[in-house]
């Protein structure tokens, strides 16, 4: 009734539409050459790493050029990215799944100007505030989740993986060495907002722990049939507990069942789950969306448990640059590290890149509805 009553139209729904409640509607923010040529182009190259051209059907371009941003952005260089975007794109910008900051120009004589002026913004450090790169066969920027600046069940931090990772792995960022695009991603714990399931090289916080119970506090500080049902595998039971001599309400914990995925925390204060020594980084290779090749691939586990280093991560960094190095060096043009693993074999794929395999590593997966069903663009007959 509320809609009838207020004049809704289902033919029209853009009719006397409010646009003070939500988002503005997105083509808004077009460009101009972008809003001319919505669905009219023809085909894109790129024309070096982090410079994309797209051609319409009506002659018009527009050059893009993508730079490296962080998730956490501070709001003086956010409004440092709104003044380039005045000074050179009237005032557009955009920004990509992988945090990237995209700017559009419509000629070539806009094209140059703008790369200067982003390779010439530095920090005081002397690193780039904006490194072009990013696109084709190359690395690019790592999506990741919120670490220990803003959630409360990570098992290791995000921005601080995400920074020591990418200044190992700057070189293939701006460049197109690699036999393909690799995507590498974070998520800090196994609650995955990361999507590192499907992802080239995974890096992914893992608790070996189940929950601490603080027992005195519990029961005033949670509600205990709350903190019951937050659990995914029924780990978790009330409980009376002994303690100062007094008989209190609280919880056990089953701890065989416990898969650490912090839901417990998050509805119960009184049951932290984060640890110093158990928990870590799990290195997981060769998962993909891409349908080309073939088919979609979750990622595997390859590296069962490093030791959280903060705050450079060394030993997590030097073996994901061991793997990216040898994948570039050994796999065939076009292919994802997970194709050139399977190519070549998971065995072989262990001993060129001087990994251990142990029975945390092997897969029980044996492959059932997903080649039956059909399920993807790449049909088997």
């Amino acid at each position: 009734m509320a809609f009838i009553s207020s004049g809704y139209n289902p033919d029209k729904p853009m009719e006397n539409r409010i646009t003070d409640i939500g988002p503005r509607k997105y083509d808004e923010f077009y460009p101009e050459v972008i809003r001319n040529n919505k669905g009219k182009w023809k085909y894109h190259e790129i024309l070096k790493p982090g410079v994309l051209v797209h051609v319409s059907e009506t002659g018009d371009k527009v050059f893009t050029v993508r730079c490296g941003g962080a998730r956490l952005m501070s709001v003086t260089h956010i409004r440092e990215i709104c003044d380039i975007a005045d000074k050179h794109c009237g005032g557009h910008v955009r920004f990509t799944t992988r945090n990237n900051i995209e700017f559009m120009v419509d000629s070539q004589d806009k094209l140059d100007p703008l790369v200067k002026d982003l390779e010439g913004r530095k920090f005081d450090g002397g690193s780039f505030k904006f490194p072009i790169g990013g696109t084709g066969a190359g690395v690019t920027n790592i999506i990741h989740t919120q670490g220990w600046i803003h959630c409360h069940t990570p098992a290791t931090d995000a921005s601080g993986p995400v920074k020591a990772t990418m200044d190992t792995l700057f070189e293939e960022f701006q460049d197109h060495r690699m036999p393909a695009h690799v995507r590498v991603s974070l998520a800090c714990c196994l609650n995955m907002c990361g999507a590192v399931h499907c992802s080239d090289i995974a890096i992914l916080g893992y608790h070996r722990k189940p929950p601490i119970l603080d027992h005195e506090y519990l029961d005033k500080m949670c509600e205990i049939p709350l903190a019951v049902a937050a659990c995914p595998t029924a780990a978790i039971k009330p409980a009376k507990v002994e303690f100062n001599g007094q008989t209190l309400n609280s919880v056990a914990v089953k701890n065989e069942r416990c898969m650490f995925c912090g839901n417990c925390y998050t509805m119960c204060p009184s049951m932290p789950l984060a640890d110093t020594e158990g928990d870590g980084i799990v290195l997981m290779v060769g998962g993909k969306v891409s349908n080309r090749i073939s088919t979609p691939k979750f990622s595997k586990v390859v590296v069962a448990f490093i030791p959280n280093e903060a705050p450079r991560w060394e030993q997590t960094t030097s073996t994901i640059k061991r793997i990216i190095d040898t994948y570039s060096n050994d796999a065939k043009k076009y292919e994802r590290i997970g194709e050139w693993a399977e190519r070549i074999g998971w065995e072989r794929f262990f001993d060129k890149c001087e990994l251990d395999f142990s029975h945390h590593l092997i897969d029980d997966f044996r492959d059932p509805a997903y080649y039956t069903w059909r399920q993807t663009s790449q049909f088997k007959f």
